[in-house]
């Protein structure tokens, strides 16, 4: 069995976090077991929602223990299995971790799933196809119920998620703005992912001077936010909130800090009988296989071209992660491990 680098949790940020709170170990990779699978991982997801995991503040799941392998999204290649529905060289998604190689108990559900990747590449069932694609979907069909016609704003536009959900709003026929940091980001949006336009944040020091902006950009006001950042982002679409519209609350990166990020116009919650919505969309299994489906013929038609920042090696992993928060990534961020 192959010797096995991991990447651990080895103390809880202070604060922003650090390199310093992660530590490579090389472990043995133990031997399978029936029902198990050995599984080379080729990328590793990096995701937000990680930072969360590393602090021990209330959140919806448990800290991530430290001392253990980081969680995160895995896909990869069976390459040794003594489970029947797996062979080697089935290409696989789960959620390996931090590190080269898993064992995986492929009976337990949900644990290891195959991909298909005639028409759609490996690496997009980490992103388009995968939760973060699910997670748009799941935010823009299900909480923001979002109709032909109506306006949809998505911040951290040229992300991971963002970019799926403004791809899907297109598609269900909605005027589409995003928001975005920089320039490059912004004609990234409206010129390959086909939004209506884009709003450049950076150069807008409060919630007043974004606002601005967003008017002109939504000069009919919005009917629905689709919200990965917070803070100063948040404010200034709620702004420009239309009566009965909704925000689909799928991030907060702006608190990843450990700091408060507080509301500062939350009388217009009442004042637009407003309806504020959180989600983990790992709590709404049922609608997996729906959306993936709407989402490989996206992927697989040409129709939406995700954009990947890939750092070579798991020894990158830290320092890549670090950047994603704040904001350095372009596109899905990944971790290229073969």
């Amino acid at each position: 069995m192959p010797s096995n680098l991991q990447c651990l949790l080895d103390n809880r940020p202070q604060g922003e976090a650090t390199a310093g709170n992660f530590k490579f170990v090389t472990t043995e990779t133990p031997p399978l077991a029936d029902g198990q699978v050995l599984v080379r991982h080729h990328y590793l997801s990096l995701d937000p929602y990680m930072r969360g995991r590393m602090s021990e503040t209330k959140s919806y799941a448990a800290p991530h223990p430290v001392g253990t392998v980081m969680i995160g999204g895995t896909a990869g290649e069976v390459v040794e299995s003594r489970h029947a529905s797996f062979t080697p060289g089935d290409k696989v998604a789960g959620m390996g971790g931090w590190q080269q190689w898993s064992v995986v108990d492929a009976g337990r559900p949900g644990a290891l799933r195959k991909v298909d990747t005639t028409r759609v590449p490996l690496s997009h069932y980490l992103g388009a196809v995968g939760m973060p694609g699910i997670t748009a979907w799941y935010g823009l069909v299900k909480v923001l119920e979002a109709r032909a016609g109506q306006t949809i704003v998505v911040s951290a536009a040229s992300g991971a998620v963002g970019s799926a959900v403004g791809v899907l709003a297109k598609a269900h026929g909605c005027r589409v703005v995003g928001m975005a940091g920089g320039p490059e980001k912004c004609r990234y949006v409206t010129g390959e992912l086909g939004f209506d336009a884009c709003v450049d944040y950076r150069p807008h020091a409060d919630a007043l001077s974004l606002a601005r902006a967003l008017k002109e950009a939504c000069p009919d006001g919005i009917d629905g936010v689709f919200e990965n950042v917070g803070g100063l982002v948040m404010d200034a679409a709620m702004l420009r909130m239309n009566p009965f519209s909704r925000i689909a609350v799928c991030g907060m990166i702006a608190s990843y800090d450990g700091q408060p990020v507080p509301m500062a116009y939350p009388q217009l919650i009442l004042a637009n009988r407003m309806r504020i919505e959180a989600f983990i969309v790992s709590e709404h299994m049922e609608v997996w296989s729906q959306a993936q489906r709407e989402l490989a013929e996206l992927v697989g038609s040409g129709k939406f071209r995700p954009r990947e920042s890939v750092a070579q090696s798991l020894e990158s992993a830290p320092e890549a992660f670090l950047g994603l928060l704040k904001g350095r990534n372009f596109g899905k961020q990944l971790v290229k491990l073969i």
